[in-house]
């Protein structure tokens, strides 16, 4: 049962991070390769924290 929850995670994890690398020109962002991959591998704690960061996600994720 662990590995299918750490499983599921990880499919929720690669496809939050894909899903806003695909978008992130509907995003606010400055759009150079560092900013576009480091928001898209840091997106969980990001979307956690970060209010701004939590529209640009769902604007992103639109589309």
């Amino acid at each position: 049962m662990t590995k299918l929850i750490i499983l599921g995670l990880i499919v929720v994890y690669v496809g939050g991070a894909w899903k806003f690398w695909k978008g992130f020109s509907r995003t606010n962002f400055n759009p150079t390769l560092v900013n576009r991959l480091g928001f898209s591998l840091l997106w969980p704690a990001l979307y956690v924290v970060n209010e701004s960061y939590r529209r640009n996600f769902k604007k992103a994720l639109k589309g």
